[in-house]
C-alpha cells in the first residue's frame, strides 16, 4: 500500500492534540490511551475510536478492524499530504478498502493551524459490536477524572483509571500519615480503596498494623512522576478534612 513520507521529526503523538480538540469541540469527552486505543471520544452512549498513525498501512488497517469489536465507529488518523487532492486521487483505490472495511479516515494538520479533515465516515458495523468490551470502555473513560496520556505514545506508563485511584491513595497517604480503609474511603479514594490497598500493585503501600496502611518508600519515589495528579489529589485531601 503506497504511503506518504513525512518528516522524521513527525511523530504519532503529535497528531492526538488536533483530533482530541476536534472531537472535544463537538461535546465529545475525549480520553487518550484506553484500552489501547489511542483516543476515545464518548458523548452518551455513543462511543468513538481513533488510531494514530504516520503512514496509512496494513497495521493501521489491522488495529482498526481491531478496535470494530469495541464500536463501528472507529477512525484511522494519519498527517495530512502536502497535496491532498493528488494524494486522494492515488489513493482511491486504498479509500475503496476502507470504506469495505467500515472505517473512517482523519487527515490531520498538526502544526501551524492544527486541523482535522474528515475524508471518510465508518459505515455502522452492529453485528461486530461486543458489547462487555464496549461496557469496559465506557466505564474506563467515566472512571477517569482527566487526559492524562497522550495518544499515540508507547513504552510508558499509561495513567488508568485503577493507576489514578493508586496516586489517590499513595498522596492521602503521604499527606496524612497511615490511615485505615475506611478513612480513606471518607476522604474519597472510593469502594475499591481496600482491594487496592491489599493488592499493592504497584508497591506503593505498606502494611503498618492491622487494618493500617502507610506510604513505601517506593511509592514516596513515584509520586513526583505525576505531579499533576499529585497536586489535585493534595489539594482535595485539604479540602476533605476541612
Amino acid at each position: 500500500m503506497p504511503t506518504e513520507t513525512k518528516p522524521s521529526r513527525l511523530r504519532e503523538t503529535d497528531l492526538g492534540a488536533p483530533v482530541r480538540d476536534y472531537l472535544a469541540a463537538q461535546g465529545y469527552t475525549v480520553r487518550s490511551e484506553v484500552g489501547r486505543c489511542d483516543l476515545v471520544a464518548v458523548l452518551g452512549d455513543e462511543v468513538i475510536v481513533v488510531e494514530l498513525k504516520l503512514t496509512l498501512n496494513l497495521e493501521l488497517l489491522a488495529q482498526a478492524v481491531q478496535r470494530q469489536s469495541i464500536t463501528p465507529s472507529v477512525y484511522v488518523a494519519i498527517p495530512r499530504p502536502s497535496n491532498k487532492g493528488k494524494w486522494l486521487r492515488s489513493m482511491r483505490d486504498k479509500l475503496r478498502v476502507l470504506r469495505r472495511l467500515e472505517i473512517g479516515l482523519l487527515l490531520v494538520t498538526p502544526v501551524g493551524n492544527c486541523a482535522v479533515d474528515v475524508v471518510l465516515h465508518p459505515e455502522p458495523a452492529a453485528a461486530r459490536q461486543r458489547h462487555p468490551g464496549r461496557r469496559a470502555i465506557l466505564r474506563e473513560v467515566d472512571r477517569r477524572s482527566g487526559d492524562f496520556n497522550t495518544g499515540g505514545s508507547c513504552r510508558r506508563k499509561l495513567v488508568t483509571a485503577y493507576r489514578e485511584n493508586a496516586i489517590q491513595i499513595a498522596c492521602c497517604l503521604r499527606e496524612l500519615g497511615p490511615q485505615t480503609p475506611r478513612t480513606l474511603r471518607k476522604l474519597g479514594t472510593g469502594p475499591k480503596t481496600l482491594a487496592v490497598l491489599r493488592r499493592n500493585v504497584y508497591g506503593w503501600y505498606e502494611h503498618v498494623t492491622r487494618g493500617v496502611y502507610g506510604l513505601s518508600a517506593v511509592g514516596v519515589e513515584a509520586l513526583p512522576q505525576y505531579p499533576e495528579l499529585v497536586a489535585r489529589y493534595h489539594a482535595a485531601t485539604l479540602e476533605a478534612q476541612k
